[in-house]
């Protein structure tokens, strides 16, 4: 089972930008990984997923399309998540986790706190 290790959250102001990480404790090669944000109150949601291989193309729901870039690197057990423009509306735990039917145990996840 990998375990899954998020960081780099913490209180950004509206406009500014953020770098979370996702360690993971084995091999994520051949796994699509997404973030996940859980808002206060809400149920864990997805913006985005980056194929495995990654070619080129990742895929991002709507509302952060431009402002989110998720990437990958494999040799490093690790996955990432940049995120400008930041917005009240992106306040959530952001927790990451491989794409398939059967996710790995979730990790902690990283607290992301945009104040309005």
């Amino acid at each position: 089972q990998v375990k899954l290790v998020e960081s780099g959250g913490g209180l950004v102001q509206p406009g500014e930008s953020l770098r979370l990480s996702c360690a993971a404790s084995g091999s994520i090669r051949g796994y699509a990984m997404g973030w996940y944000p859980q808002a206060p109150g809400k149920q864990r949601e997805w913006v985005g997923t980056i194929p495995s291989p990654y070619v080129g193309t990742v895929f991002y729901e709507d509302p952060v399309k431009g402002r989110c870039t998720i990437s990958r690197d494999d040799a490093k057990h690790e996955v990432h998540l940049y995120m400008n423009n930041l917005k009240p509306e992106d306040t959530a735990v952001y927790y990451c986790n491989k794409v398939t039917a059967r996710a790995w145990a979730w990790g902690q996840g990283t607290q992301d706190t945009v104040p309005s």
